[in-house]
């Protein structure tokens, strides 16, 4: 009789498990599947023709996650429901679509896996336990927070055939900035270049933050294709190899640069123009 009892006891323990196991994977955090943006593919660029350029010029910007404009390619920190930030979106394509990582703008050189942790400072590290004396070896962790700022390189034309000034852009490079414990000071170091062809249809399956509405959102292709943040520029293509704006100016005489530089090229698309 207490064996049955038992029996009886166990089996209905294993029914309530299993129960909550099936419950468990019919659980979700949402009452609709998303389709949308999870399917979706980047927006195709317009056929340029080389005839149709009459003129173009190569631009570097830098976004500022600080600014509000930007905070939904900063958040979230710890990746979190169907969100990422750029960073973990970047670092999820290199570890599991292919995604290349290139050592500068030129798009030359191409880093290992290694050397992107090895950038973030995330690379195993060993270390003797005290207590047992072994060698063990500890996992690195990127620091997504510590990627405060991107750069963006692009390349400004005129298509004559549309009568339109455009913006494509070329690469994009996630910038770290954190405390060097050797110097106790702070570091602003670029980290790795995506060819920003490459990304776009990873970037378009992943959708961003909206304040307004979660059922409205719109994917991180569209955010760059729309120009959906705020940024200034730090570069221009010139005849001191193409030297950086904070090369010649510091302080607030390089924003004043980057805004001479921005309204030259507002008004040299004004002036293509008669009245």
């Amino acid at each position: 009789m207490k064996k049955l009892i038992l029996l009886l006891i166990i089996g209905f323990a294993l029914v309530v498990i299993s129960k909550q196991e099936i419950n468990a994977q019919n659980v979700r955090d949402n009452i609709y599947t998303k389709e949308n943006t999870p399917g979706k593919t980047p927006v195709p660029y317009r056929v340029l023709r080389e005839a149709d350029i009459m003129w173009s010029k190569k631009i570097w910007q830098e976004i500022d996650c600080r600014e509000k404009m930007n905070h939904p390619i900063y958040y979230p920190i710890e990746d979190m429901d169907d969100r990422k930030s750029l960073i973990s979106l970047l670092m999820y394509g290199i570890n599991n679509e292919g995604l290349t990582a290139y050592k500068d703008d030129e798009f030359n050189e191409i880093y290992t896996r290694d050397e992107v942790y090895g950038k973030f400072d995330a690379l195993p590290k060993k270390q003797v336990d005290p207590m047992t004396g072994d060698t063990i070896i500890i996992d690195g962790e990127i620091h997504y927070d510590e990627v405060k700022s991107y750069q963006l390189k692009e390349q400004w034309y005129f298509d004559k055939q549309h009568s339109s000034l455009r913006i494509r852009i070329l690469g994009i490079c996630p910038i770290r900035k954190y405390m060097d414990p050797e110097t106790e000071q702070f570091r602003k170091v670029k980290t790795f270049w995506i060819y920003f062809d490459e990304v776009r249809p990873l970037l378009a399956t992943q959708e961003t933050f909206n304040r307004n509405n979660d059922a409205q959102r719109i994917s991180f292709d569209d955010l760059f294709f729309q120009r959906r943040f705020s940024s200034y520029i730090v570069q221009e293509t010139n005849v001191f190899d193409n030297r950086p704006v904070i090369t010649y100016m510091q302080g607030k005489n390089s924003i004043y640069e980057a805004e001479k530089i921005k309204r030259e090229l507002s008004e040299f698309e004004h002036d293509l123009w008669e009245y």
